[in-house]
């Protein structure tokens, strides 16, 4: 979860760093730190709580300049968010320095061994008996990527790690297992970071490092080899956007501006999917239509907000596509002895890439020889690499911890795959999957009606703002934006909510309703009579105990007016796609309500983008 910053090149080092552990904050915003070399010394400055609180020590002590450093800004996981437990860390002698992000699971044991040879380790963290052991290993006599390669054959768990030694200002080291981090390749100078935001004012050029490599980066090129050190191959690509989509844009936070920047994510997604044939074509699925054929169950392993993706995906491609389909949380999935095949389909969804559950589900997964399919926004992450095929959302960098655009993204990639399963598969003739993707490709502008409508929500979350507890109702694809609606509740306003199938209100849940409670009431289309006129019941039962509704209807649905407190009215679309324009509402009503609260949205207590550990 945490973010890295390494770099060495002709540019002041601290500049570079600090530039980039400003576009990495969201990775983790306990502590910040950096470590930089300068002749022949080695100098570190740490300090707990967000990076304004490093940048106000650095002006008041100021750094000696150099071009080699590195910068860390921490999620904590071993030991609490102080200036003790910043990183970097250090050896005893002070001359190696060390960052990391992940967890290594066997630091007590390599710890007490450290301590019963005499090391003073002065923090609680598992991170700094790399430090302690570099130190060791460079009493040898080798160099320091040699001395990391030896101490990572010695860690369990994941773990990327970069390190610099006082008495090399030309060599930045890194390795990972399990962890993300990846290369930028300038010109006169080279960049690790765990995210390309990092670097992307420098250069576009980036580098993918596999599972358990260490690279060492100068400012004249870079080398990447294996744990035993045997060279290693990597692959180069370019990034296809640019600093100006990780900046706010004017916005007060970068969530707005993700809000905001949904319909053109959503239009990305669709891009160039539709070959000159009129047939829908993922060039990126890797996966045969032959295989596709002789798939008979599909799984969605994901977490948090791409779970919510995942279980919508269900609804359609059991409807389209007229296959099985499970969802699992990927935290739980290979612990309870799941049954899969060579005709299983495990779909793992995302956004980073990154995610350390979804990542084992995966190898779980492959152990059992099914096929993978990732679907990611980041290019070049693990996921993609480690699965047969893939379906880039490319909705563009999300910053904000809370995901906006990468769920809406998400959903177009799980209808783009049922749809195309449905068309190998020859469960919709081919002009249906075409009528449909030209409904998908009117989505764009359905959102941005919803965002022009929003001044009345952002209303009604600032009038709710001292309010204990919201609850959410839905029904068909909308129990799963129920859910989502109460996680982004959870995730930045730090109040209960929670989101509820309509259908099992009257098994439990309608004990908690009270005079007053906030009801958030997502209602199906009109065409599906059925389950509308049962929410429509709901809706009735609720207020009858005097429960505040609030109802997210389609345009022109006038059967909820006498029973809902509040309308917010949303463009009416076919069943399966409503959830694109009735999660909107939802992601403005919980950014607006903890902003009224004081809350920052960007960066919510106890919270990471990208969770890299389990």
């Amino acid at each position: 979860m945490c973010g890295i910053v390494g770099y060495v090149g002709s540019k002041q080092a601290v500049e570079v760093v600090m530039e980039g552990l400003a576009r990495l904050e969201y990775r983790g915003y306990d502590s910040a730190g950096v470590a930089l070399v300068s002749d022949g010394e080695l100098s570190t400055a740490k300090r707990a709580g967000k990076l304004v609180n490093l940048r106000n020590l650095l002006e008041e002590e100021a750094p000696p300049a150099g071009t080699l450093g590195m910068g860390h800004t921490r999620w904590a996981t071993h030991g609490p968010p102080n200036d003790r437990n910043a990183h970097p860390h250090t050896d005893c002698s002070g001359s190696v320095a060390v960052i990391h992000n992940g967890i290594i699971e066997n630091f007590a044991t390599l710890r007490a061994e450290l301590e019963e040879r005499g090391h003073g380790l002065a923090s609680d963290t598992d991170t700094e008996t790399v430090a302690h052991l570099l130190e060791e290993e460079l009493k040898g006599g080798i160099g320091l990527a040699e001395a990391l390669r030896r101490v990572c054959r010695r860690l369990e768990g994941a773990f990327t790690l970069v390190a610099v030694h006082a008495s090399d200002p030309e060599l930045v080291v890194g390795a990972r297992r399990n962890s993300p981090l990846v290369v930028g390749l300038g010109d006169g100078e080279n960049f690790l970071a765990s995210d390309v935001a990092a670097f992307i004012a420098h250069t576009r050029n980036a580098m993918e490092l596999g599972q358990d490599q260490v690279v060492e980066l100068r400012r004249d090129g870079v080398t990447v080899t294996d744990f035993d050190g045997k060279p290693a191959e990597v692959k180069e690509y370019h990034v296809d956007w640019d600093v100006s989509a990780a900046e706010k844009g004017g916005y007060d936070y970068f969530m707005l501006k993700e809000i905001a920047e949904q319909p053109r994510a959503v239009a990305d997604t669709l891009l160039g999917r539709i070959g000159a044939d009129g047939r829908l074509t993922l060039d990126e699925m890797r996966i045969t239509d032959q295989e596709l054929r002789e798939v008979d169950k599909i799984i969605i392993v994901a977490c948090g907000t791409s779970y919510h993706a995942g279980l919508i995906a269900k609804y359609a491609i059991e409807h389209w596509a007229g296959l099985p389909c499970e969802v699992e949380l990927a935290s739980e999935f290979r612990y309870r002895d799941p049954i899969l095949s060579r005709t299983t389909l495990v779909i793992a969804i995302s956004q980073s890439g990154e995610t350390m559950d979804a990542l084992m589900a995966v190898r779980h997964a492959r152990e059992q020889r099914a096929k993978l399919l990732g679907i990611c926004n980041v290019n070049g992450s693990t996921l993609p690499r480690e699965c047969d095929g893939v379906l880039y959302t490319h909705a563009g960098p999300e910053i904000a911890v809370a995901s906006t655009k990468a769920f809406l993204t998400q959903l177009v990639a799980v209808y783009l795959i049922a749809l195309y399963i449905a068309q190998v598969r020859g469960t919709k003739w081919g002009d249906e999957v075409f009528a449909m993707i030209q409904l998908l490709e009117r989505m764009p502008e359905k959102v941005e009606k919803v965002l022009e409508t929003m001044e009345p929500v952002r209303a009604l979350a600032r009038s709710l703002a001292d309010e204990r507890s919201v609850l959410f109702l839905g029904r068909h694809v909308g129990f799963p934006v129920a859910l989502e609606g109460a996680l982004k509740l959870k995730e930045l306003a730090y109040m209960h909510a929670e989101g509820f199938a309509a259908g099992e209100l009257k098994h439990g849940p309608i004990a908690l309703i009270e005079e007053g409670l906030p009801v958030i009431v997502v209602v199906p289309p009109r065409a599906r009579d059925v389950l509308h006129d049962k929410i429509v019941s709901n809706i009735q039962e609720i207020r009858a105990r005097g429960a505040r509704t609030i109802v997210i209807a389609e345009e022109g649905d006038h059967s909820v007016d006498p029973y809902a407190d509040t309308l917010i009215s949303v463009p009416a679309v076919p069943t399966l796609l409503q959830p694109l324009v009735t999660t909107v509402p939802l992601q403005v009503f919980a950014c607006e309500l903890a902003t009224a609260k004081g809350h920052d949205v960007d960066q919510p207590r106890n919270l990471a983008k990208s969770v890299t550990v389990e």
